[in-house]
């Protein structure tokens, strides 16, 4: 049954990827009014590139894991099986 919930994932995945861009470049817009800066703009501070991928790393992150939460959460309402690990690894 777990190996069910791989293209799920797989499709998740994807998702988060699609709604972490349009969820950064709202967060984006709060904190500056001009678009994100990609590193390889030569007009740019440094401190504008790396507060930009920080936090464009954190919100990815964090919809990843909202996503992927949410759809083990769906996966084991409709078939009763969990589909990852059900205890942290004690190492």
């Amino acid at each position: 049954m777990r190996l069910l919930y791989r293209p799920v994932g797989i499709i998740l995945g994807l998702l988060a990827g699609f709604l972490s861009k349009s969820v950064f470049n709202f967060v984006w817009s709060k904190i500056d009014d001009e678009e994100a800066p990609k590193a390889t703009i030569r007009d740019t501070s440094w401190a504008k590139v790396l507060i930009s991928a920080a936090v464009q790393g954190m919100v990815f992150q964090t919809v990843r894991a909202a996503v992927n939460r949410a759809g083990a959460e769906g996966f084991q309402y409709l078939t009763g099986v969990w589909p990852g690990e059900k205890t942290p690894d004690p190492k």
